[in-house]
């Protein structure tokens, strides 16, 4: 099951027995999967959810806490919706279930935001309103770079009295209009994990993190094999690099060289691609690392000076560009 399928099948069947977090909860779904209707002059609310299970969640509700019957309409995918939606009907007494839930505020008015009921309410009432809201237009992208617990909201007042809500629990949420559509966002892995923790789907959230850690330590994995295949492709330029300077310096030098010099270049000439490391173990007797690193510097030093006071191309000189960005 896709996350957002998984975290909206199990919101929707989370038990809330408090009052207060229930109407909180079915303001939300009515304002954001929802809206008002005039048919015959009666207001009709209508709300349009993805799943059967949310569906009957509002009806519960509407019915338990307002006392008021509603109707499901199942309609079926096509054209650029797909999959099948399921319409909740209000008919009867659609305008006193608006102003119960603050769809109409004391005036008849729509409001545009949240009812002043919830926004101003505790915490319990804010993860309700955001437990809602997502149930009727949340979605849930895979841990990953592009990674986000998203809200569609039916405008930008809706936006910011979710992004409040959000603050109310301790998480950053932001809002922003994508292609004429108000969203609210939130792109931190911590941030989305504690927003699902609060919502309640935890099973969601156990999924959604063995994810991330999956796909970090699968991350972590490509940079270090990445890393070394670099590190490996640069130690090979360096060996070569020294090398051609190595044959360099014994053109220039000739026979006056002492011995010990002369058999780390002809070490360093014999193994062309070797580390340093590999080139002491194989000098009789073996020697360490800093060692030839230390007798090849000199080496290379002594053949430069020697070319500066003839006034001839130094061990540089045959380089190329490649060799000389090691």
């Amino acid at each position: 099951m896709a996350l957002t399928a998984q975290v909206k099948d199990e919101l929707a069947r989370l038990s809330v027995d408090k009052t207060s977090c229930r109407k909180a909860e079915v303001s939300a779904m009515l304002r954001f999967a929802g809206g008002l209707h005039i048919i015959s002059g009666r207001i009709v609310i209508e709300a349009e959810l993805d799943t059967g299970v949310a569906a009957r969640r509002l009806r519960t509700f509407v019915a338990e806490v307002y006392g008021h019957s509603s109707d499901v309409v199942v309609v079926s995918g096509g054209g650029l919706r797909r999959g099948t939606r399921y319409v909740v009907r209000v008919v009867k007494d659609g305008e006193s279930l608006a102003r119960q839930t603050g769809l109409l505020d004391n005036r008849g008015r729509p409001v545009r935001g949240l009812p002043p009921q919830v926004v101003s309410a505790g915490v319990g009432e804010a993860e309700a309103a955001w437990r809602g809201a997502f149930i009727a237009h949340g979605s849930l992208t895979e841990p990953g770079r592009s990674a986000a617990l998203e809200v569609t909201c039916p405008g930008p007042e809706a936006a910011l009295a979710l992004v409040g809500a959000a603050r109310r629990l301790g998480i950053a949420a932001k809002a922003r209009e994508v292609r004429g559509v108000d969203r609210v966002v939130i792109r931190d892995g911590d941030a989305i994990g504690a927003m699902l923790t609060r919502l309640g789907a935890h099973d969601a959230v156990m999924v959604w993190e063995e994810r991330r850690m999956r796909r970090e330590v699968r991350g972590t994995a490509n940079r270090l094999a990445n890393f070394d295949d670099a590190n490996l492709r640069r130690s090979a330029r360096a060996a070569v690099a020294a090398g051609a300077r190595v044959e360099r310096a014994f053109e220039i030098l000739g026979e006056d060289l002492p011995e010990h010099l002369r058999e780390a270049g002809e070490l360093r000439l014999a193994h062309k691609q070797a580390s340093l490391e590999e080139l002491g173990q194989l000098a009789v007797p073996p020697l360490t690392k800093d060692a030839v690193a230390g007798r090849i510097r000199r080496l290379l030093a002594t053949a430069d000076k020697r070319a500066q006071e003839l006034g001839i191309p130094d061990t540089e000189a045959g380089l190329s560009a490649d060799m000389l960005d090691v």
